[in-house]
């Protein structure tokens, strides 16, 4: 996917794929990153998910980055909170107490943008990459920072839709990150009956969660 088509997107106010509500995996696994209070999270791809806000609610610093600014400027507005937007040379960044958003391309960032990340979570970047630039985020990912990764993934009849998003299945999951990391399956559900893919015409979609570490 050309950026251009996500920028486009924000700009029409056309994301289908924000969920309006935290993940429930993400609320049921969590835990397997074993984090403290004041840790940092990092959310690639974050959108305006509640995801985010959820975090914040457990105590954690939440870094993201978002191609658009849209993203970062619409979540911290329908939370009430101020913030300051300053651009660099790579990114804008979106600061406010408990959040840092980069607004820019993920590639464009190094491993000083993420200091102190202990943690990653990812329900919506995979997903969102063809086939072809999965490989370079995974590596790129595992690159810029050594924390556990936790990953929520969806299956789906390949031919009933086109992406985004895409699914991934486990033997890709296992291909793309299990030479660096440690993968394993901790957990799926269908959610078919609570997604918008239905009205596409998707018949049956499961969500898959890894623990990376």
């Amino acid at each position: 996917m050309e950026a251009e088509f996500w920028l486009q997107r924000w700009r029409e106010g056309s994301t289908p794929w924000n969920e309006g509500v935290p993940n429930a995996a993400l609320r049921r696994h969590l835990e397997c990153l074993d984090l403290h209070p004041g840790d940092r999270v990092f959310v690639p791809l974050c959108g305006k998910a509640e995801d985010m806000w959820w975090l914040h609610e457990q105590g954690f610093e939440v870094f993201g980055i978002d191609l658009s600014p849209i993203a970062g400027r619409e979540f911290l507005g329908a939370h009430g909170l101020s913030y300051t937007e300053t651009r660099h040379s790579r990114y804008s960044l979106l600061e406010s107490p408990g959040f840092r958003l980069f607004a820019g391309d993920f590639f464009a960032l190094d491993a000083g943008d993420l200091e102190g990340v202990a943690a990653i979570y990812d329900r919506a970047a995979l997903v969102a990459l063809p086939p072809p630039v999965r490989q370079g985020y995974a590596r790129r990912l595992t690159e810029l920072l050594e924390a556990p990764i936790l990953l929520i993934t969806m299956e789906y009849p390949e031919h009933e839709i086109e992406g985004p998003p895409f699914p991934v299945c486990e033997r890709e999951v296992r291909a793309l990150f299990g030479e660096r990391r440690r993968v394993r399956h901790v957990g799926e559900e269908d959610i078919i009956e609570r997604s918008n893919l239905r009205e596409r015409g998707v018949t049956r979609l499961v969500e898959h969660t890894y623990l990376i570490a």
